[in-house]
Protein backbone atom coordinates (compact mmCIF):
# COMPACT_ATOMS: atom_id res chain seq x y z
CA UNK A 1 0.00 0.00 0.00
CA UNK A 2 1.21 3.49 -0.79
CA UNK A 3 0.60 6.40 1.55
CA UNK A 4 -3.16 6.59 1.87
CA UNK A 5 -5.56 9.37 2.65
CA UNK A 6 -9.12 9.19 3.89
CA UNK A 7 -11.55 11.41 5.75
CA UNK A 8 -10.70 11.87 9.42
CA UNK A 9 -12.49 9.09 11.24
CA UNK A 10 -12.59 6.76 14.22
CA UNK A 11 -11.18 3.24 14.29
CA UNK A 12 -12.20 0.59 16.82
CA UNK A 13 -9.90 -2.41 17.24
CA UNK A 14 -11.25 -5.48 19.03
CA UNK A 15 -8.51 -6.70 21.35
CA UNK A 16 -10.37 -8.27 24.25
CA UNK A 17 -10.72 -11.95 23.29
CA UNK A 18 -8.99 -14.83 25.04
CA UNK A 19 -7.55 -16.40 21.89
CA UNK A 20 -8.38 -19.91 23.09
CA UNK A 21 -7.50 -21.50 19.74
CA UNK A 22 -3.91 -20.26 20.08
CA UNK A 23 -3.24 -21.69 23.51
CA UNK A 24 -0.76 -22.14 25.12
CA UNK A 25 0.71 -18.99 23.51
CA UNK A 26 -2.23 -16.85 24.62
CA UNK A 27 -2.00 -17.90 28.25
CA UNK A 28 0.80 -15.34 28.59
CA UNK A 29 0.13 -12.91 25.69
CA UNK A 30 -3.14 -11.43 24.42
CA UNK A 31 -3.65 -12.52 20.83
CA UNK A 32 -3.19 -9.02 19.29
CA UNK A 33 0.33 -8.92 20.77
CA UNK A 34 1.39 -12.21 19.21
CA UNK A 35 4.61 -11.40 17.32
CA UNK A 36 4.65 -11.61 13.52
CA UNK A 37 8.40 -11.75 13.08
CA UNK A 38 9.69 -8.92 15.23
CA UNK A 39 6.41 -6.96 15.33
CA UNK A 40 3.12 -7.68 17.13
CA UNK A 41 0.18 -7.99 14.75
CA UNK A 42 -1.53 -5.16 16.66
CA UNK A 43 1.40 -2.85 15.91
CA UNK A 44 1.13 -3.67 12.20
CA UNK A 45 -2.55 -2.70 12.23
CA UNK A 46 -1.90 0.51 14.15
CA UNK A 47 0.73 1.59 11.66
CA UNK A 48 -1.58 0.76 8.76
CA UNK A 49 -4.59 2.68 10.07
CA UNK A 50 -2.29 5.54 11.04
CA UNK A 51 -1.71 6.10 7.33
CA UNK A 52 -5.43 6.84 6.91
CA UNK A 53 -5.25 10.12 8.81
CA UNK A 54 -7.65 8.84 11.49
CA UNK A 55 -8.31 11.06 14.47
CA UNK A 56 -8.70 8.37 17.10
CA UNK A 57 -8.14 4.65 17.63
CA UNK A 58 -10.05 2.93 20.42
CA UNK A 59 -8.99 -0.49 21.61
CA UNK A 60 -11.69 -2.66 23.16
CA UNK A 61 -9.70 -4.60 25.75
CA UNK A 62 -10.48 -7.29 28.31
CA UNK A 63 -8.34 -10.40 28.65
CA UNK A 64 -4.74 -9.62 29.73
CA UNK A 65 -5.40 -5.93 29.09
CA UNK A 66 -2.60 -4.85 31.44
CA UNK A 67 -0.09 -6.33 28.99
CA UNK A 68 -1.64 -4.35 26.14
CA UNK A 69 -1.38 -1.17 28.24
CA UNK A 70 2.23 -1.96 29.07
CA UNK A 71 3.07 -2.34 25.39
CA UNK A 72 1.16 0.66 24.03
CA UNK A 73 1.55 3.37 26.65
CA UNK A 74 5.31 3.92 26.17
CA UNK A 75 4.65 4.18 22.41
CA UNK A 76 1.63 6.48 22.61
CA UNK A 77 3.51 9.59 21.47
CA UNK A 78 4.65 8.00 18.19
CA UNK A 79 1.15 7.35 16.87
CA UNK A 80 -0.43 10.05 14.67
CA UNK A 81 -3.82 9.67 16.36
CA UNK A 82 -5.46 9.75 19.76
CA UNK A 83 -5.29 6.39 21.51
CA UNK A 84 -7.88 5.31 24.03
CA UNK A 85 -9.44 2.19 25.53
CA UNK A 86 -12.82 0.80 26.45
CA UNK A 87 -12.92 -2.17 28.81
CA UNK A 88 -15.00 -5.30 28.45
CA UNK A 89 -15.67 -6.47 32.00
CA UNK A 90 -17.79 -9.17 30.38
CA UNK A 91 -17.64 -10.36 26.74
CA UNK A 92 -19.59 -7.95 24.52
CA UNK A 93 -19.11 -9.74 21.19
CA UNK A 94 -17.75 -8.26 17.98
CA UNK A 95 -19.90 -5.14 17.79
CA UNK A 96 -21.08 -4.61 21.38
CA UNK A 97 -17.85 -2.80 22.37
CA UNK A 98 -18.51 -0.10 19.74
CA UNK A 99 -21.50 1.06 21.81
CA UNK A 100 -19.11 1.94 24.63
CA UNK A 101 -17.12 4.42 22.53
CA UNK A 102 -18.32 7.98 23.10
CA UNK A 103 -18.23 10.74 20.52
CA UNK A 104 -18.52 8.73 17.30
CA UNK A 105 -20.16 11.22 14.96
CA UNK A 106 -19.13 9.94 11.55
CA UNK A 107 -18.26 6.89 9.49
CA UNK A 108 -16.00 4.57 11.48
CA UNK A 109 -13.89 1.48 10.93
CA UNK A 110 -14.36 -1.59 13.15
CA UNK A 111 -11.98 -4.52 12.92
CA UNK A 112 -10.56 -7.50 14.72
CA UNK A 113 -7.19 -6.85 16.31
CA UNK A 114 -5.58 -10.10 15.13
CA UNK A 115 -5.62 -9.63 11.34
CA UNK A 116 -2.68 -9.54 8.96
CA UNK A 117 -3.69 -7.99 5.65
CA UNK A 118 -2.60 -5.83 2.73
CA UNK A 119 -6.14 -4.48 2.30
CA UNK A 120 -6.30 -0.79 1.37
CA UNK A 121 -8.46 0.68 4.11
CA UNK A 122 -8.74 3.93 2.13
CA UNK A 123 -10.19 2.06 -0.86
CA UNK A 124 -12.60 0.21 1.43
CA UNK A 125 -13.86 3.45 2.96
CA UNK A 126 -14.15 5.12 -0.45
CA UNK A 127 -16.22 2.18 -1.75
CA UNK A 128 -18.51 2.39 1.29
CA UNK A 129 -19.07 6.09 0.73
CA UNK A 130 -19.70 5.65 -3.00
CA UNK A 131 -22.29 2.96 -2.27
CA UNK A 132 -24.10 5.09 0.29
CA UNK A 133 -24.12 2.03 2.57
CA UNK A 134 -25.04 1.82 6.21
CA UNK A 135 -22.41 -0.90 6.63
CA UNK A 136 -19.77 -2.46 4.41
CA UNK A 137 -18.02 -5.78 5.05
CA UNK A 138 -14.55 -6.41 3.62
CA UNK A 139 -14.71 -9.80 1.93
CA UNK A 140 -12.15 -12.34 0.75
CA UNK A 141 -12.75 -15.12 -1.77
CA UNK A 142 -12.09 -18.58 -0.33
CA UNK A 143 -12.15 -22.01 -1.99
CA UNK A 144 -13.36 -25.07 -0.11
CA UNK A 145 -12.40 -28.48 -1.56
CA UNK A 146 -14.63 -31.44 -0.75
CA UNK A 147 -12.82 -34.78 -0.77
CA UNK A 148 -15.98 -36.82 -1.31
CA UNK A 149 -18.64 -37.37 -3.90
CA UNK A 150 -21.41 -34.88 -3.12
CA UNK A 151 -24.98 -36.06 -3.68
CA UNK A 152 -27.82 -33.74 -4.66
CA UNK A 153 -31.08 -35.22 -3.50
CA UNK A 154 -34.76 -34.71 -4.14
CA UNK A 155 -36.27 -36.59 -1.24
CA UNK A 156 -34.50 -39.95 -1.24
CA UNK A 157 -33.78 -39.82 -4.97
CA UNK A 158 -30.28 -38.95 -6.18
CA UNK A 159 -30.51 -36.50 -9.06
CA UNK A 160 -26.83 -35.70 -9.34
CA UNK A 161 -23.43 -36.70 -7.96
CA UNK A 162 -20.49 -34.33 -8.17
CA UNK A 163 -17.15 -35.95 -7.46
CA UNK A 164 -14.80 -33.98 -5.17
CA UNK A 165 -16.15 -30.55 -6.03
CA UNK A 166 -14.68 -27.17 -5.09
CA UNK A 167 -16.91 -24.38 -3.85
CA UNK A 168 -16.09 -20.69 -3.67
CA UNK A 169 -17.37 -18.36 -0.97
CA UNK A 170 -16.99 -14.71 -0.05
CA UNK A 171 -16.01 -14.64 3.62
CA UNK A 172 -15.84 -11.75 6.04
CA UNK A 173 -12.34 -10.47 6.85
CA UNK A 174 -13.51 -9.11 10.20
CA UNK A 175 -13.12 -5.55 8.88
CA UNK A 176 -16.17 -3.28 8.66
CA UNK A 177 -17.06 0.29 7.75
CA UNK A 178 -20.14 1.46 9.63
CA UNK A 179 -22.25 4.59 9.84
CA UNK A 180 -22.84 5.89 13.38
CA UNK A 181 -26.63 5.57 13.00
CA UNK A 182 -26.21 1.79 13.09
CA UNK A 183 -25.07 2.01 16.71
CA UNK A 184 -28.60 2.93 17.75
CA UNK A 185 -29.45 -0.75 17.16
CA UNK A 186 -26.66 -2.02 19.44
CA UNK A 187 -27.93 -2.28 23.04
CA UNK A 188 -25.54 -0.86 25.65
CA UNK A 189 -23.56 -3.21 27.87
CA UNK A 190 -25.01 -6.24 26.07
CA UNK A 191 -23.28 -8.86 23.95
CA UNK A 192 -23.92 -8.44 20.24
CA UNK A 193 -21.97 -9.84 17.30
CA UNK A 194 -21.54 -8.37 13.83
CA UNK A 195 -23.77 -11.01 12.14
CA UNK A 196 -26.60 -9.97 14.48
CA UNK A 197 -26.23 -6.34 13.41
CA UNK A 198 -26.05 -7.28 9.73
CA UNK A 199 -29.26 -9.31 9.98
CA UNK A 200 -31.00 -6.45 11.79
CA UNK A 201 -29.92 -3.85 9.23
CA UNK A 202 -30.98 -6.06 6.32
CA UNK A 203 -34.38 -6.59 7.96
CA UNK A 204 -34.74 -2.80 8.13
CA UNK A 205 -33.84 -2.49 4.43
CA UNK A 206 -30.70 -0.57 5.29
CA UNK A 207 -27.99 -0.99 2.67
CA UNK A 208 -25.30 -3.50 3.66
CA UNK A 209 -22.55 -4.04 1.10
CA UNK A 210 -19.57 -6.33 0.57
CA UNK A 211 -16.25 -5.01 -0.67
CA UNK A 212 -14.49 -7.94 -2.32
CA UNK A 213 -10.71 -7.83 -2.49
CA UNK A 214 -7.99 -10.19 -3.65
CA UNK A 215 -5.56 -8.74 -1.10
CA UNK A 216 -3.62 -10.93 1.30
CA UNK A 217 -5.59 -11.61 4.46
CA UNK A 218 -5.16 -13.94 7.42
CA UNK A 219 -6.88 -14.16 10.77
CA UNK A 220 -4.16 -15.51 13.08
CA UNK A 221 -6.65 -17.26 15.37
CA UNK A 222 -5.40 -20.79 14.60
CA UNK A 223 -1.87 -22.11 15.04
CA UNK A 224 -1.48 -23.00 11.35
CA UNK A 225 -2.65 -19.53 10.28
CA UNK A 226 -0.33 -17.89 12.78
CA UNK A 227 2.61 -19.84 11.35
CA UNK A 228 1.58 -18.84 7.81
CA UNK A 229 1.31 -15.19 8.87
CA UNK A 230 4.87 -15.21 10.23
CA UNK A 231 6.17 -16.63 6.96
CA UNK A 232 4.24 -14.17 4.80
CA UNK A 233 5.21 -11.17 6.92
CA UNK A 234 8.89 -11.98 6.66
CA UNK A 235 8.61 -12.52 2.90
CA UNK A 236 6.42 -9.50 2.11
CA UNK A 237 7.10 -7.08 4.94
CA UNK A 238 7.26 -4.09 2.58
CA UNK A 239 3.66 -4.74 1.51
CA UNK A 240 2.34 -4.68 5.07
CA UNK A 241 4.53 -1.83 6.32
CA UNK A 242 5.69 0.26 3.36
CA UNK A 243 8.28 2.89 4.13
CA UNK A 244 7.65 6.56 3.69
Amino acid sequence: MSAETAPTMDVILLAGGQGSRLRPYTTVLPKPLMPIGDTPVLEVLLQQVGRLGVRRVTLAVGYLREIIYAYLEPRRAKYPFQLQYVTEDKPLGTVGPARQVEGIDGTFLLMNGDILTTLSFADLVAFHKAQGAMMTVAASRRRVDIDYGVLRLEGARIVEQVEKPSYHYDVSMGIYVIEPEALAHVPPNTRMDVPDLIRLLIARNDKVCAYSSDCFWLDIGRAEDYAAAIEEFERRRHEFLPEG
